[in-house]
């Protein structure tokens, strides 16, 4: 459970050493405000993608379902600064198909906490195989990576693809490049 009042805490130490006045008028209220946001941003952490996708329905088809352009925000653990982007998730239901919007749920519980690209990416695959008992799963996951774009290297602009295929999709070339055509590439 996120901590508040260490929040605060630590953000009033943060702006003293960047030699702040914390009791100026501008700066006054930002540890409470960054404590709640930090609260919000990082939720993530107290949920469980069970929760999301515990509810499905008979579906006849096995055929792909494709959620595209699942729009995230993210906080890189590196540096605790944002990556965002889009998620697009494809899986191939076992008869049983969950409502659209837990799947953008399900990107949420994994974005929503410090996090890697990478990992984020590998623990939406898992958690849709594990939860949905699908016969596959593809997840392609493309972000703007603040820490890259504005500190460091300085490459505004540039982004990150990460994959990660899970049963069938693994197996099968055809599904993989069949995704990648609903996607438009």
């Amino acid at each position: 459970m996120t901590d508040e009042a260490k929040i605060e805490k630590a953000i009033r130490l943060l702006l003293e050493g960047l030699g702040e006045d914390t009791e100026r008028e501008g700066l006054k209220d930002t540890p409470a405000r960054v404590a709640r946001m930090y609260a919000e941003t990082m939720a993530g952490m107290e949920e469980d993608a069970a929760t999301h996708l515990g509810r499905t329905f008979s579906a006849g088809s096995g055929d792909m379902v494709l959620e595209r352009d699942i729009t995230f925000f993210s906080t890189c653990e590196h540096h605790l600064m944002p990556f965002f982007g889009k998620v697009h998730v494809a899986y191939l239901p076992n008869g049983r198909v969950v409502g659209l919007s837990k799947l953008a749920r399900t990107v949420e519980v994994f974005a929503k906490r410090l996090q890697m690209q990478e990992r984020m990416t590998e623990q939406i695959a898992d958690a849709l195989m594990e939860h949905l008992s699908c016969r596959g799963v593809m997840v392609l996951v493309e972000a703007e990576h603040t820490c890259m774009t504005m500190r460091g290297v300085k490459k505004p602009g540039s982004s990150t693809v990460t994959v990660a295929e899970r049963g069938a999709f693994a197996e099968d070339a055809a599904l993989r490049e069949q995704f990648y055509h609903m996607l438009g590439r």
